[in-house]
């Protein structure tokens, strides 16, 4: 299969988000993440094999350093409406690394949890880095980009818990827990923004079991792992 130096050029271009919004288009690399692709409900505009372009065109059109056997050119889905969606629900409030929001959009996925919100300063959704740490969940679990101030006040209208881990929160083990709610997850450096905490009803503190000194926190998405994975412990057993 011959690939022109124009379709080289548009295919690195995607590997910015400028050109990335304006194509509607991101790339995903790697067998298994190509084959997810295409058994997922995205639409799969191309897929490039390196057997059929060549070693040499596979390196100019792939971001990784070692150029994975696949490529998969994918339409970036229309966004979802904002809603108060019932069950559990992740709120994402200014997470910037890449690899952290593939990481939670990967625990989400396994965890069943029914949405994932992100405020409009989170990292974009179809950077690679994101997809690549994602590992698959992004064809599953696309983020929903919002004001998350704005989107707390709705689920606590709608009667819905609001939880958030903080320093000074109440034990996470020893603190009663709701089935369903949003659970609000803050920006790597300086966590969950004042204007949201406010809105936050059930502060969290994921304890320290050292017996000496320790980590000031734990990372964003270990964190959001530990406080899903407990919420979803106490639903199974109760």
């Amino acid at each position: 299969m011959e690939i022109s130096r124009n379709e080289i050029k548009e295919l690195r271009a995607l590997q910015q988000k400028k050109y990335r919004e304006e194509r509607g288009l991101f790339i995903v690399e790697g067998e298994k993440m190509v084959q997810e692709a295409l058994d997922s409900a995205l639409e799969v505009v191309r897929v490039y094999r390196r057997d059929e372009i060549g070693p040499e065109a596979m390196a100019r059109i792939s971001a990784l350093s070692t150029p994975s056997p696949a490529l998969a050119v994918v339409r970036i889905p229309a966004p979802r409406p904002v809603s108060v969606q019932r069950g559990l629900c992740l709120a994402l409030d200014g997470i910037r690394d890449p690899g952290n929001l593939g990481t939670i959009l990967r625990l989400a996925d396994w965890f069943g949890v029914d949405a994932v919100y992100a405020s409009p300063d989170c990292v974009e959704a179809y950077n690679p880095k994101v997809i690549q740490a994602s590992m698959g969940a992004i064809f599953r679990k696309q983020p929903i980009y919002c004001d998350i101030d704005a989107l707390c006040e709705a689920f606590l209208k709608d009667g819905v818990p609001v939880l958030g881990t903080f320093l000074d929160g109440d034990d996470l083990y020893e603190t009663a827990l709701p089935r369903e709610g949003l659970i609000v997850m803050g920006n790597e450096a300086d966590g969950i923004r004042p204007e949201v905490a406010r809105k936050v009803s059930a502060r969290l503190l994921i304890p320290s079991f050292a017996q000496g000194p320790t980590a000031e926190s734990l990372n964003v998405a270990v964190a959001t792992a530990v406080v899903v994975s407990e919420i979803r412990r106490r639903g199974r057993n109760a």
